[in-house]
């Protein structure tokens, strides 16, 4: 795993400055129609629908963008793997595809599900630096991926991740009612980094990340998590964290 730069001191400090987002190469063929589109309708056919695909464009731009992120790093830190709503967290088995001797063992374990509209960023990341021990894609429907049963029925992509220490955590992606594809970026028996980018879902899904026994989650229902930056959990630690939404 190659070498990070570390500051000389947690307070060292340097002129960071907005950088506007560039546009995934998943996504830059949809913009491109887009563009072409836009051009041919406005200079041939009705400058009302051209503004309408100007409209679209933009979207599309937005929607595949791919910020730079800036993640903490330490050995028993959980980064959240998707932006948008902690919609749900609760106690509850394994995926049976990760299940078993060679995967996730604990029969009850912490999951977190972050929900993503089309408006999130939609590029996932790896909560953990480790290894992929294993991947399962599990094809099925398209429900609203806020309903619970979704984890059971929907179309999905489950990471089994192992950090360094050997703690096993689990990753999934999962489809929803207006997302119909699953891209992943890494292969089973990758090393990734924490906040690396392992995939992403069109348009509009959800992401859970199962926590091994012992942990508990660092982040509140009606939160809205950063992939790559916001701090789910910490390795070890399931004290109860207090908030309340205003």
């Amino acid at each position: 795993m190659p070498e990070l730069e570390k500051p000389d001191s947690p307070l060292a400090t340097t002129n960071t400055k907005w950088r506007f987002p560039s546009v995934h190469p998943e996504g830059r063929k949809f913009l491109l129609i887009a563009v072409v589109a836009t051009f041919v309708v406005y200079g041939g056919i009705s400058h009302f629908l051209g503004w309408l695909l100007v409209g679209l464009t933009i979207w599309i731009a937005a929607f595949f963008r791919d910020p730079i992120r800036t993640t903490p790093q330490g050995a028993n830190l959980v980064i959240a793997p998707a932006d948008g709503l902690v919609t749900m967290i609760a106690k509850v088995p394994p995926p049976r595809e990760l299940a078993g001797p060679d995967g996730l063992t604990d029969p009850e374990m912490t999951r977190v599900s972050i929900f993503m509209s089309v408006f999130d960023v939609h590029i996932n990341r790896s909560p953990i630096a480790g290894r992929v021990r294993k991947m399962a894609y599990v094809p099925g429907k398209f429900l609203n991926a806020d309903l619970d049963k979704a984890s059971e029925e929907n179309e999905r992509q489950h990471f089994l991740i192992e950090s360094d220490d050997g703690v096993l955590l689990g990753v999934t992606q999962i489809a929803g009612l207006v997302a119909r594809r699953i891209l992943t970026f890494v292969q089973q028996g990758d090393v990734v980094e924490a906040g690396q980018r392992i995939g992403m879902i069109r348009f509009g899904s959800r992401v859970d990340v199962y926590l091994p026994a012992g942990t508990g989650a660092r982040v509140l229902l009606g939160q809205r998590a950063i992939a790559g930056e916001t701090l789910i959990a910490e390795l070890g630690v399931d004290s109860p964290v207090a908030g309340r939404s205003q």
